[in-house]
């Protein structure tokens, strides 16, 4: 049996679409498992057990990467089944034009006529779709592929490339020196505004440094190294450092979230990376709804601020004011981040 699963465009979503990925390979443990998936969040899935092949998707990459190429390569390999994360119509096209017998996915887009199986996303009484978890769609999608019921554990690995790269960071800036180790991840591909003030991002580092005694790390993606640059410049103090020049990786930031003590992020993909590790996170949330992204992780915090104009799930602030992060303040974080500590160690002991 050959399956194929179309894995999630956004780097936090492939870490919630694990349960289903992991659920599918147990229950199809015979079966050639293909991933196919952006090159940009393949990373996320390095070291996993779950895929035999990847196959990238990339309607700007090369042309083995478009989507009739990638068409071609799936019916060559004669797909009994397909699930489909996306609910994007280029996705129903690919599997639906590369030949694959059953195609599991959302009624979505228009493309409702291309699959076999085709769920219904949850809508309100006025028929707008219903801010739902994520998780629970993707866990739908493999329960209707035939999966028992795949649970809310996220899961991800590490390769020993992405731990001797944690390795070499850890000694350049000394953090085993300190007690606890906590990373902050002030950036967001989504958009600006679920950013977090870089004086905000600086106070926080420079108070988790001074009371807690802790080393502070300011994770970044390629495009954030001037963010996490300025950061560390701001909060003036020795134990706070960023990643500003260091060779930047998927692996590594999974790497390194895994042996930190904390992890302070905006709502972006790397938050989900401390659940699957099982550290202890603070998610600050502005204009997007915390339900779609939640995920039942015992050792998450989410701080929100309630304001007229949100949630708006608006990638640049359409007031101008970014009152729902702004009014976030980092006593209050750090406050929860404290309170946060406490209970895990009461609970340890």
């Amino acid at each position: 049996m050959n399956l194929a699963v179309f894995l999630p465009n956004w780097v936090g979503d492939v870490v919630m679409a694990t349960p289903a990925l992991r659920a599918l390979r147990a229950h199809y443990s015979s079966a050639r498992l293909i991933g196919v998936c952006r090159p940009y969040v393949s990373g996320v899935l390095d070291g996993a057990p779950w895929l035999d092949e990847r196959i990238f998707l990339d309607r700007g990459g090369p042309r083995q990467q478009r989507w009739p190429a990638v068409a071609w390569q799936l019916r060559k390999q004669q797909i009994d089944l397909a699930v489909l994360f996306p609910n994007s119509f280029r996705s129903a096209l690919v599997a639906w034009l590369g030949g694959c017998y059953r195609i599991v996915g959302f009624k979505r887009h228009g493309r409702g006529w291309m699959l076999t199986n085709r769920l219904h996303a949850a809508r309100d009484a006025d028929g707008r779709f219903k801010p739902t978890p994520i998780i629970d769609d993707y866990n739908r999608l493999a329960e209707t592929a035939g999966c028992p019921a795949p649970g809310h554990r996220l899961e991800l690995f590490t390769t020993p490339a992405d731990e001797q790269a944690a390795d070499t960071i850890w000694r350049h800036f000394g953090l085993g020196r300190h007690r606890e180790v906590i990373c902050l991840n002030p950036g967001a591909a989504f958009g600006a505004a679920k950013h977090w003030d870089n004086n905000y991002v600086a106070a926080l580092a420079r108070e988790l440094a001074e009371r807690r005694g802790a080393g502070v790390l300011v994770l970044c993606g390629p495009g954030e190294r001037e963010m996490a640059r300025h950061i560390a410049a701001l909060a003036r103090h020795a134990s706070v450092h960023s990643l500003a020049d260091a060779v930047l990786s998927l692996g590594l930031t999974k790497a390194l979230i895994r042996r930190a003590t904390l992890l302070i992020t905006t709502d972006s993909g790397p938050r989900h990376f401390a659940a699957a590790f099982d550290r202890p996170v603070i998610t600050l949330f502005g204009p997007t709804h915390i339900a779609w992204t939640e995920t039942y992780f015992a050792k998450a915090v989410h701080l929100q601020r309630q304001v007229p104009c949100g949630p708006c799930q608006e990638r640049v602030c359409p007031t101008g004011d970014h009152r729902c992060m702004i009014e976030l303040l980092p006593v209050d974080v750090f406050r929860a981040a404290t309170e946060l500590l406490a209970r895990i160690e009461r609970k340890a002991s």
